[in-house]
């Protein structure tokens, strides 16, 4: 019987969340830097550096993007969102020149889940920032999926450091298809095995016959 305690739930994919992702969960604590656009009453505490009882308006702060997502609106301009340094254009300029030598773990490690969910924010960048999000994914994509087609029975730990974590999580993937078909080529894949519930039946036949 399977005693796994806990079955990884999927990220969503692009701007949707799956709030039962632990991923997705630890994507959301992400901190992004924000300028209030009016003051915040009473919320004086939320800014460390500040032993005002409010907030006042033009403050530069961090927030996590559960928050910022849940401050943020289009028309009453509660709170403005600044872009992160990596999707900024002298990043985005380095991520399109070779997005391979970018240690990606490093800048994130939520570097395509946070750049999704960017878009959430209205900003005139929004159309480069998607773009380059969709190039370094496809850039890398190919030289993460051969580390994992040939690291059979290896240490991968310097092959992942660098990677996003979705990265980590197509490179698991590919570790398990290699296993898989190692498997099957060895003739292991192909074995019968009884099940659990047989093999607890016949327990109990055993014990019921015995005196």
């Amino acid at each position: 019987m399977d005693t796994q305690s806990y079955y990884p739930v999927q990220p969503g994919v692009g701007m949707e969340e799956n709030f039962l992702s632990l991923d997705d969960i630890l994507l959301s604590y992400e901190r992004l830097p924000v300028r209030t656009e009016c003051a915040f009453p009473r919320l004086g505490f939320l800014e460390k550096s500040s032993d005002t009882q409010d907030i006042p308006e033009g403050t530069k702060m961090e927030l996590p993007l559960w928050l910022s997502k849940g401050l943020y609106d289009r028309k009453r301009r509660v709170l403005s969102v600044e872009l992160p340094k990596m999707y900024r254009e002298g990043w985005r300029t380095v991520f399109n020149a070779d997005p391979k030598v970018v240690d990606l773990h490093k800048m994130g490690p939520y570097y395509y889940g946070l750049g999704s969910q960017m878009l959430h924010f209205d900003s005139p960048e929004n159309p480069e920032i998607a773009q380059t999000v969709l190039q370094t994914f496809i850039g890398r994509f190919r030289r993460t999926m051969d580390s994992s087609q040939n690291a059979y029975n290896e240490d991968t730990s310097a092959l992942v450091e660098r990677l996003d974590c979705l990265e980590k999580a197509l490179f698991r993937s590919g570790q398990i298809g290699l296993h898989g078909f190692q498997s099957w080529e060895k003739g292991q894949a192909s074995q019968l095995t009884a099940s659990t519930l047989v093999l607890n039946y016949r327990k109990r036949k055993i014990t019921d016959v015995q005196p």
